[in-house]
């Protein structure tokens, strides 16, 4: 691949670990980007494209591709609205981010005429820090779509504990002091994490916290009633 040419898109994600949908993830094509506008790159399994634009690209694993902003832009119109937050939730996230909130404003700007802005701003508007899985994002929109009368959740927001530890909570309603939590299998077939998970959560309650904890089988109309049963209870 000469040096005027980048991996973006889906292949661009998956060498910075966005997540994205199992369908793109899945997809065996390599997409490619030609970024002194000339022809786009062709082959078998390769999917092309081209801009004279300037964009920024760097060397990981090796390979040429779009910076972390770049890329989650370039994904635009690939996937719907909620999947983009999350791989864009995932760049300002934990355990280390990817870019800064300024990078992902900036490849916005630089995206107006092209496609997907649109949904890029709109996804912008919804990307938070801290987030550590696409599982946080989904359950943080879906509550706050929900209509329920209450503070946006804190993605794995900080909380003093009673014996002036502190830990971090999946979803934080930090005015209603609830927390919810989700439950991976590790957690129930590990001795250890579930010692840890015990301790953890009677702490939260010796500090005033209720927690309420999810599972990835519960659906969204179980979840949105357990968050506000315990929200009610906090009035």
């Amino acid at each position: 691949m000469p040096r005027t040419q980048a991996f973006t898109g889906p292949t661009a994600a998956l060498l910075w670990a966005l997540p994205i949908p199992i369908r793109l993830r899945d997809d065996p094509s390599l997409h490619v980007i030609d970024l002194a506008g000339r022809r786009a790159p062709r082959g078998r399994l390769v999917t092309g494209s081209r801009t004279s634009r300037p964009v920024d690209t760097t060397m990981l694993h090796g390979l040429r591709v779009l910076g972390a902003a770049s890329t989650w832009a370039s994904l635009a119109g690939m996937m719907s609205l909620d999947d983009l937050v999350a791989a864009g939730d995932r760049l300002l996230g934990l355990p280390v981010p990817l870019a800064e909130a300024a990078d992902i404003d900036a490849v916005v700007e630089d995206w107006a005429a092209r496609r997907g802005v649109r949904q890029l701003r709109e996804a912008a508007a919804l990307i938070r820090p801290d987030v550590f899985s696409p599982r946080e994002t989904r359950t943080r929109l879906l509550i706050m779509r929900s209509g329920l009368p209450c503070s946006e959740p804190e993605p794995n927001g900080e909380i003093t504990l009673h014996h002036g530890g502190r830990t971090r909570g999946d979803l934080v309603f930090r005015r209603e002091s609830v927390v919810v939590e989700y439950e991976g299998e590790h957690h129930l077939t590990d001795p250890v994490q579930w010692a840890h998970d015990l301790e953890r959560y009677n702490d939260l309650a010796l500090s005033g916290w209720l927690v309420i904890r999810l599972s990835r089988k519960m659906r969204d109309d179980e979840i949105v009633r357990r968050v506000a049963a315990a929200l009610r209870y906090r009035r």
